[in-house]
């Protein structure tokens, strides 16, 4: 274990301002585990703060711990945990509800208005070396699956809910808008799940290369300068009809519109991807054709079968990793992803002393 006084973080005070500082370690309640983490992803989230300071209507307004895509070693239990011990490799669900309203009564917990996730304001996020955490949303990970995959369940879990929500099954005609680390998770998904044919679509073509070793078995890349119309009819073409299934992991007005106007009559459309806060979409279209329109948001019970996917090989998100840092280097890490520097897709920073976990 660190030396008990090294409790590294990396905290967001607001806009372009993220600093590694030196935090007490804290105490795990009787419900938790202390967890001596190991590697957090960075997620479009994090970049979206550091450089809005805000989603939405989630401002960061104090200085904030970034980081929610993690794994770790349990290295304390709380009085009440009995299913995990001191050594057990985690991986970190990172959003829990009050376990009272009705939605988490229902098993609807990501609704719950009073949800806590980490890295979303005003709560702090995990990218430290020691974190406390409800034990019950921590799943112990098989020996055979990395701590870089335990991290990279939470994505998956997004791709899951993603699919879950469109209803995709054996034989599904799959149209995914945008192909970053959401949109190749929601494919690996979709094509695990039994989809018949997967196109997926981005503005760049680096990304769609990705898509293809992961399965896609159409790609296009979309013109600046093409009409909908024109896109619509290309899609059909591609894949021989039009998709009974959409998920827009892009979160543009121009995707928006496009999985509604793309999708097949009493299909599906399905929204992942979050943009502005209003848009202009054609819902008359939409309504005159019977095309569900479904949002998401993160995930519910969706983290065991993200987990049963990755332990069974059924999904491979090892080839999402294009980057490792260590905590040290969060600054370069995060200009990593934020400007796709090399083709960055999922860059993963370490979180122990160079002495005892490097990398590189």
């Amino acid at each position: 274990m660190a030396n008990k006084v090294d409790n590294l973080t990396a905290v967001l005070y607001g806009i372009e301002d993220l600093r590694l500082e030196q935090r007490p370690i804290p105490v795990p309640k009787e419900d938790e585990v202390l967890l001596e983490m190991d590697v957090v992803g960075i997620c479009g989230s994090d970049v979206h703060y550091l450089v809005k300071g805000r989603i939405g209507d989630f401002i960061v307004k104090k200085p904030m711990v970034i980081g929610h895509e993690a794994s770790g070693i349990v290295a304390k239990v709380g009085s009440k945990v009995k299913h995990l011990q001191v050594g057990d490799r985690v991986a970190i669900e990172p959003g829990y509800g009050c376990r009272t309203c009705e939605y988490c009564k229902s098993g609807a917990y990501n609704l719950c208005a009073d949800m806590i996730f980490c890295a979303t304001p005003p709560y702090d996020g995990n990218l430290t070396r020691y974190f406390a955490h409800p034990a019950d949303f921590c799943y112990k990970l098989p020996l055979h699956v990395t701590m870089e995959e335990g991290a990279l369940l939470e994505p998956l879990s997004v791709g899951v809910h993603a699919c879950r929500r469109a209803n995709v099954g054996l034989g599904s005609q799959v149209l995914i808008l945008g192909a970053g680390p959401i949109g190749l998770v929601t494919l690996i998904v979709a094509k695990a799940m039994g989809a018949g044919k997967v196109l997926i679509t981005d503005l760049l073509q680096n990304r769609l290369d990705v898509a293809k070793e992961l399965g896609a078995d159409e790609t296009f890349v979309i013109p600046k300068d093409a009409s909908e119309a024109e896109l619509v009819r290309a899609i059909h073409e591609l894949m021989g009809g039009a998709p009974d299934k959409t998920i827009d992991c892009s979160g543009a007005e121009a995707t928006a519109r496009l999985t509604i106007l793309a999708t097949k009559a009493g299909g599906v459309g399905v929204m992942v991807g979050m943009g502005a806060p209003e848009v202009k979409l054609p819902l008359v279209n939409a309504l005159a054709r019977e095309v569900d329109i479904r949002g998401v948001f993160r995930y519910c019970n969706d983290y065991p079968v993200a987990l049963s996917l990755v332990a069974s090989g059924k999904v491979n998100v090892k080839r999402l990793i294009t980057h490792h840092f260590n905590i040290e280097e969060t600054a370069k890490a995060f200009h990593t992803t934020r400007h796709g520097v090399d083709g960055a897709i999922k860059v993963m920073i370490h979180v122990q002393p160079k002495d005892k976990n490097n990398p590189k």
